[in-house]
Formats: C-alpha cells, sequence, structure tokens
C-alpha cells in the first residue's frame, strides 16, 4: 500500500492506544511518522518500523518543548502533511470533586497540546499549500458518563479547535475530529482492572454499542488514514464518530411486534 508514500505525517501520544494503531496504519500505506510522546517506549516503535518512524520525547502541553521538537520533527523528514492530535489523559472526578491542578492537566494534555502543536504544525504546512490535521476528540463530546467532567469539557473543546481551524486555513489546509467511542487501549485496560468486577465492565463496554464490541487502535487509525487521504478531500470542519452506534438508542422495554 502506498497511499502516503512519501509524505510526512506527525502524531502526538503514538506510542499507546489510538495513536499507536495511527501510526501503525501511516507506516503500513507508506508513510513517514514522527512521533511526540513522554513514553520511552517510542524507542522501541522506531526499532519496529525500521527508519520510518522517528520518536520525539516531548511534553505536548509545554510551548518550549513543542516548538523545539516540531523544529526537530521538520528537520528529520521534512515539512508535515498530516498533523494528528491525539495525546490524551482522562481523570474521573465530577466538578466539586475536581482539584484546580487535575482540571489543568486535563485541559493541557488534551486541549491546549493540539492548540500548540497545530500553531508550530501550520506554518510548515503552508509552506506546501496543503496539509491535514485531525484532532482526536471523543463521543464524550456528544454524551458524557458520570465523573468524567475536566475530560468531556476538554474534548468537547476539541471540537470548536477544528472549526476555527478548517475556517482560518482554508482551502489549503483542512481540519476534522474524529470522535472515537470505546476502544481497547491502556487507558480502558487499566480503568477496567481497577473496578471491582472486571469482567462485568468490559461486557458491559461492549453491550452499550449496538455492534456488541469495544472498537480497536487499528479500526480508528484506519478511519483517521481516511480522512487524511485525498479520498477525503471535500471533507473539512467536521466532527465524526466512530463509536459503534454508541448512544444512539433510547433505554426502554421493547414493544412486542
Amino acid at each position: 500500500m502506498s497511499t502516503f508514500k512519501g509524505k510526512h505525517i506527525l502524531v502526538t501520544g503514538g506510542v499507546k492506544g489510538i495513536g499507536r494503531g495511527t501510526v501503525d496504519v501511516f507506516v503500513r500505506e507508506g508513510g513517514l511518522v514522527s512521533v511526540l510522546d513522554l513514553d520511552s517506549a517510542g524507542l522501541e516503535l522506531e526499532k519496529v518500523h525500521r527508519g520510518n518512524v522517528r520518536f520525539y520525547s516531548c511534553n505536548v502541553a509545554d510551548h518550549t518543548q513543542v516548538k523545539a521538537c516540531v523544529t526537530q520533527v521538520i528537520e528529520g523528514f521534512g515539512d508535515i502533511d498530516v498533523l494528528v492530535n491525539n495525546a490524551g489523559i482522562q481523570r474521573y472526578a465530577s466538578v466539586t470533586q475536581s482539584t484546580e491542578e487535575e482540571w489543568d492537566m486535563v485541559m493541557n494534555v488534551n486541549l491546549k497540546s493540539a492548540f500548540l502543536v497545530s500553531k508550530y504544525v501550520i506554518p510548515s504546512m503552508q509552506r506546501k499549500h496543503a496539509g491535514v490535521i485531525v484532532n482526536v476528540s471523543s463521543v464524550q463530546a456528544f454524551l458524557s458518563q458520570q465523573v468524567v467532567a475536566a475530560y468531556t469539557t476538554s474534548k468537547t473543546g476539541l471540537l470548536g479547535l477544528t472549526r476555527s481551524i478548517a475556517v482560518d486555513y482554508a482551502p489549503a489546509i483542512r481540519c476534522v475530529a474524529v470522535c472515537p467511542g470505546t476502544i481497547d487501549t491502556p487507558m480502558l485496560q487499566q480503568a477496567i482492572h481497577e473496578s471491582p468486577d472486571p469482567v462485568a465492565v468490559y461486557r458491559e463496554c461492549q453491550d452499550m454499542h449496538l455492534v456488541k464490541k469495544v472498537g480497536s487502535a487499528v479500526e480508528v487509525g484506519e478511519f483517521i488514514a481516511f480522512l487524511a487521504s485525498s479520498k477525503a478531500s471535500f471533507i473539512t470542519g467536521q466532527a465524526y464518530r466512530i463509536d459503534g452506534g454508541l448512544g444512539v438508542t433510547i433505554a426502554g422495554s421493547k414493544r412486542s411486534e
């Protein structure tokens, strides 16, 4: 496959979960991928992909680090064709339970990072007169669980950022948001294993989706790659749910036919 042959893709939070699935898909499609992450396992990711991936240790919520790393990234594989703002964390708390520090941490990693990385990547795309930015939001930009106040707020904020970038930098640069449902990632596995009954919680995660399964990171990566490709050239400024039908139905007893 060579959909992205010779193209330079930058993925934040690309070492694990959806980010890793996205990296794998873009490499398979011929892309050269730069990864910004704090997880040192990114060095192993470089070895796995043998020259097609370069890892940069970077706190994507820190202005100084982002500016320096984007400069290094461009020196490595050249100007950037696709940016995937994927870095994200979860903290479980309601508004009254959240500390200011927890709130700021989630906002910085989930929302501010997308602003910062986009800020320094967009000039690179403008030099090429083309580019695509994909912001990884969440189905919780539309629906919400309990005690995820900071997370759902940050993911909703990404939709506004997506629209703003799409409007300000058209027609050369497209910007879209991807909103996954429950995806089998280390973040999900940690939350499940910390519950009193992990088996029951995982089954509940499956059952809440119409397709009766949890999604995979590669499935989301495939969708991101499609939206970043020329096949989606007429798409910008929109948010797309890849959520297995989560939230489509209204709970209640069945009517007999």
